[in-house]
């Protein structure tokens, strides 16, 4: 038995609110397989951008039109989509304009690095509406991390103005591998304390809501290819030069996390076999021990006690220590030691990149990070080398660029991972009952995804 029900409609938007119905009717009880499949097939192309009326959900979904008009009407009737004034007529009746309530509720989404946290609280198309970032330590351990991730999303609830809706979901990022299917970090190697620990299960126990977790840089490949320089390529490589190195791949159009989710993991590809270089993984020479922010600081310390850098020294003076920033700034001002150390970086991360372009040749590799926000020095040198040591063919169209997000990267991307979690079949189809996530009350029994990465159409 279907079960119908009167609700208020509330729009946050007043000029959504003056074309949408007064009443709506909420519909309950579970869909068939098939209905539901063209159901979120339906709803993608509404959220997205791509299809702004029925005439065009057809012509882009191949549905028939008897069967896209019964999904909108469920879509409609569950809340999840307003319908507004007539578009311009090419004939007959003027079609209607169709769109996602992102009003309907609100995602808290969290980007730990490993030396800073950025959470924010966004709409369910990611917008963000309150935003907190502070320096932070993850080698303090996840009790400390994540108490501190709790007192900030509490803050953003209480001082963000007008918080849509109830919480549908939350995403956390972190800076190490994490098995996705369980939300849990393994064995990463600049996160004490870290190892199996259950984030999913404490946010979902404090908020009971959805929770999804990834490492940092396939949340920073999900948000480029949503809304930054990545929108519309499908093959990417998404590097992240920070305390550490990785990269996120989308291949096809979707992020490749591998079989349990550790691709990408560059930092720990073996560049050299000096055994004096030794990284925090325990492994002789990789990468991430010569090119990554960690080990620039400490190049840059070095070169401060040598008196190589006199700016460089300043800095060792002023603080104690030298960082990956002190080395940048140092750069930027022409200092001739730092200069030569971002190219050296630039050129092992660059070979690294070359052996990737051969095997994978994506159209587009992205740049992000801490340091990759360093001079034109480090991305210049990654340029000239990978172009100089791949194949022709691999990279006559390759573009490599910096990422576009900023500091704002790693929270759009965690929001990104979420609607794309909810909206996939499996998950949708758990909560759809409910008639939204918050009140299926939970953690989802399926957490895995293999969705594309697609952008929203602007406007």
């Amino acid at each position: 038995m279907v079960t119908v029900r009167l609700s208020r409609v509330k729009c946050k938007s007043e000029s959504v609110a003056s074309r949408a119905p007064l009443y709506h009717r909420r519909v309950t009880g579970p869909l068939p397989d098939e209905a539901l499949d063209a159901l979120v097939l339906v709803l993608d192309e509404i959220r997205l951008g791509r299809s702004r009326s029925r005439n065009e959900l057809v012509e882009r979904t191949g549905l028939g039109r008897a069967i896209v008009a019964q999904r909108v009407g469920e879509l409609l009737e569950r809340g999840l989509v307003v319908e507004g004034d007539p578009g311009p007529s090419t004939g007959g009746r003027p079609p209607r304009r169709l769109t996602f309530r992102a009003d309907a509720g609100h995602l808290l989404v969290a980007d730990l690095g490993a030396t800073s946290v950025d959470v924010a609280l966004t709409t369910l198309d990611g917008q963000i509406l309150g935003h907190r970032d502070e320096p932070a330590e993850i080698e303090a351990g996840p009790e400390a991390g994540l108490g501190r991730v709790e007192e900030l999303f509490d803050q953003l609830l209480a001082t963000t103005h007008a918080v849509p809706g109830r919480l549908w979901g939350i995403g956390i990022a972190v800076p190490g591998p994490v098995e996705f299917a369980t939300g849990r970090p393994t064995s990463p190697p600049i996160m004490p304390g870290w190892d199996g620990y259950p984030i999913r299960e404490r946010f979902t126990a404090r908020h009971a809501a959805w929770v999804w977790v990834d490492n940092d840089v396939n949340v920073l490949a999900l948000g480029e290819g949503r809304s930054g320089v990545a929108a519309g390529h499908e093959d990417v490589v998404v590097v992240k030069i920070g305390t550490g190195i990785g990269a996120g791949i989308i291949t096809g159009g979707r992020l490749h996390r591998g079989a349990q989710g550790s691709a990408g993991d560059v930092g720990h590809i073996q560049v050299t076999d000096d055994p004096g270089v030794v990284c925090r993984c325990g492994n002789i020479g990789c990468l991430e021990a010569l090119a990554g922010g960690a080990a620039l600081g400490r190049a840059g310390e070095e070169a401060a006690r040598a008196g190589r850098s006199a700016r460089l020294q300043t800095a060792l003076d002023q603080r104690g220590r030298v960082t990956a920033e002190d080395v940048a700034r140092a750069a930027s001002a022409g200092d001739p030691t730092a200069v030569a150390m971002l190219q050296g970086a630039g050129r092992r991360v660059g070979s690294m990149l070359a052996s990737v372009v051969n095997f994978f040749n994506p159209s587009l590799i992205v740049i992000g990070g801490g340091v990759a926000n360093s001079p034109d020095q480090l991305l210049a040198s990654i340029r000239e080398t990978v172009y100089r040591r791949s194949l022709p063919l691999a990279t006559r169209d390759l573009l490599i660029q910096r990422s576009s997000l900023g500091g704002l990267a790693g929270v759009i991307g965690a929001a990104s991972m979420v609607v794309d979690e909810l909206f996939s079949r499996d998950a949708i189809g758990q909560w759809i009952d409910a008639g939204e996530p918050a009140g299926s009350r939970g953690a989802p029994a399926i957490a895995f995804s293999d969705r594309p990465v697609e952008e929203a159409e602007p406007g």
